[in-house]
């Protein structure tokens, strides 16, 4: 059976390290991608007794009503071995259209049937057609090492449940969702998220400011990479694991199969503040700010992927896409002014940087597949250090 152990509390970065410096914004409510309003997401977990299956699916809702109207998105590929399907329309067209799925990378299949069965489920004609035309956007990172991927455990039903029951709670977080099973600088990795309110630059007094968030599913990194607050924690804990020689046998495993098979990180960008797709791209690409800041290099066999969707614009969806054409038709929008956005790419490296601490910190022990284990960021001993070498200024 798969074990999850019951590691000292788990807690997030803040409550960890209240004094840790993670920008200049205030976070949402929940400090989590739901904060964007009409931004909904769900997480299952998939188990066997046996061990052999520890995986799951994210399940993000841009908004309730994406058969009627789609979103400005961009994306940014900071190394490309990994995929998220969809993209190539995001480049060419800049738009939204689907539900985003994250999960395990041999899941993709069940993922897209399951996007699509839900979509025809939620708005088909009396002909049994699809309303809209839609490519479902998934994302994977490989979760190999925790779980037997020739199982193919996730079902299209799976997607179906995800996308019906998406909520605007805070996202749960660790082995959770499409996390389940991932490995993030050599402790056990998997779901964070993250958010900034950006205050406008016109003072409108009714409005609180723009809410930029993100969500990684972190599978990623090295040990001696891992840096908290600019201090390398992942060195020195790597040298303390060094000592022990049953916990350095079972990170030389590790570190075998990681270096040679998988990696990758995801990050999933949303915000109210109405930015077009270029400016969209520009936010995702801010994301390998944040990622470096942790010790994310995108190393040859990461793939390490970044989707910025914005939710500010309704982008009506076009019923009649096959029809005959009706000529250029303008369509009013609102967008940010380019010579204003820099504290939008500042929150977009904060939210990056402070979710994948947020996978880290909540993610658990886990045994899975083979018996292997991969033991979570020892919280009191991470706390320790910094006490010790973290100087606030």
């Amino acid at each position: 059976m798969s074990e999850r152990s019951p590691d000292a509390q788990r807690m997030r970065i803040r409550e960890l390290l209240p004094y840790l410096h993670l920008g200049d914004f205030a976070t949402g409510p929940l400090n989590s991608l739901t904060d964007v309003p009409g931004v909904k997401v769900n997480t299952q977990e998939l188990f066997s007794d046996d061990g052999t299956v520890n995986t799951g699916v994210t399940s993000i809702l841009p908004h309730e009503t994406l058969s009627k109207e789609a979103c400005y998105a961009g994306t940014f590929t900071f190394n490309g071995s990994g995929e998220l399907t969809g993209a190539h329309m995001i480049t060419d067209m800049g738009i939204l259209y689907s539900p985003i799925i994250l999960t395990g990378t041999l899941e993709i299949g069940a993922a897209h049937q399951g996007i699509f069965k839900h979509a025809i489920k939620a708005s088909s004609s009396e002909k049994g057609e699809m309303g809209w035309l839609m490519l479902p956007m998934v994302g994977e990172t490989c979760d190999g090492y925790l779980h037997d991927c020739t199982t193919f455990a996730v079902k299209p039903e799976h997607i179906i449940t995800g996308l019906e029951n998406a909520t605007a709670e805070r996202v749960r977080e660790g082995n959770t969702g499409g996390g389940t099973g991932m490995v993030c600088h050599r402790f056990k990795g998997g779901t964070g998220s993250s958010s900034r309110i950006v205050p406008r630059g016109d003072s409108k007094e009714s409005s609180k400011g723009y809410t930029i968030a993100a969500l990684v599913q972190a599978n990623h990194g090295k040990m001696k990479d891992l840096r908290i607050g600019g201090v390398p924690i992942g060195w020195l804990l790597e040298a303390e694991a060094a000592k022990d020689e049953a916990r350095k046998a079972d990170l030389e495993r590790l570190a075998r199969v990681k270096d040679r098979n998988d990696g990758s990180i995801l990050v999933i960008l949303a915000t109210d503040a109405p930015l077009h797709p270029l400016q969209l791209q520009r936010i995702a690409k801010r994301a390998t700010v944040g990622l470096a800041r942790v010790g994310g290099h995108g190393h040859n066999i990461s793939g390490d992927i970044f989707l910025a969707f914005s939710t500010g614009n309704s982008i009506p969806v076009d019923k009649d896409v096959f029809g005959p054409g009706c000529g250029p038709t303008p369509l009013t929008i609102q967008v940010i002014e380019d010579s204003t956005i820099d504290n939008l790419f500042d929150a977009t490296a904060d939210v990056t940087e402070e979710a994948i601490y947020n996978a880290l910190c909540m993610a658990e022990t886990m045994t899975g597949y083979q018996g292997r284990t991969v033991e979570a960021l020892p919280l009191d001993r991470v706390k320790e250090i910094m006490d010790k070498f973290y100087h606030q200024v």
